[in-house]
């Protein structure tokens, strides 16, 4: 994400009530977490295990050696809808796990607070997923973008997907 697109996040949340503030530990989550924060004289909480999936194999692997040296292993993993563990790092349901579980700590936390988690695109879909208790396989049909704004509102016991992956702060005038 870029400063820009940052800043454009921090100025939108401004006005909002956030009473924590949590990133990944991964520098361009970081940054935006300090871009939100820097609005609402918080510290951002680094929190590891909020990071993004482990891919293993397949970090830093371009999409022509994806097709190539892993295009078996992609075939298959799309046909299981992307469930089975990634050569070297974890699978889908691994990491969801160990992202509610993270959650579940922060929310008892900050019971009844406004809490603001900046992480990555597989770590905000399995969340959407676990909170409104859909199978973890439909993560593959949620669509959020850099610096998208989605909101799950955890009150009174209910569950509600209150916004998803909205960008409104982030068009051009």
């Amino acid at each position: 994400m870029g400063r820009k697109q940052a800043e454009s996040l921090g100025l939108a949340l401004q006005e909002t009530k956030i009473d924590a503030i949590y990133s990944s530990p991964l520098k361009r989550a970081f940054d935006t977490a300090q871009a939100i924060a820097s609005h609402h004289n918080l510290t951002v909480q680094v929190e590891p295990d909020l990071r993004e999936m482990e891919v293993g194999e397949l970090e830093g692997v371009s999409i022509a050696e994806l097709g190539t040296s892993f295009s078996q292993f992609l075939l298959k993993w799309r046909q299981g809808k992307g469930m089975d563990k990634l050569p070297g790092g974890e699978s889908v349901i691994e990491m969801a796990d160990r992202v509610w579980a993270t959650i579940q700590l922060i929310m008892k936390r900050q019971e009844e607070e406004t809490i603001v988690m900046v992480r990555h695109f597989f770590t905000v879909v399995v969340t959407i997923c676990k909170a409104l208790e859909w199978p973890l396989t439909t993560f593959e049909r949620i669509r959020v973008q850099t610096g998208s704004i989605s909101i799950i509102d955890l009150e009174d016991g209910q569950t509600r997907l209150v916004s998803l992956g909205d960008t409104c702060h982030l068009k051009e005038d």
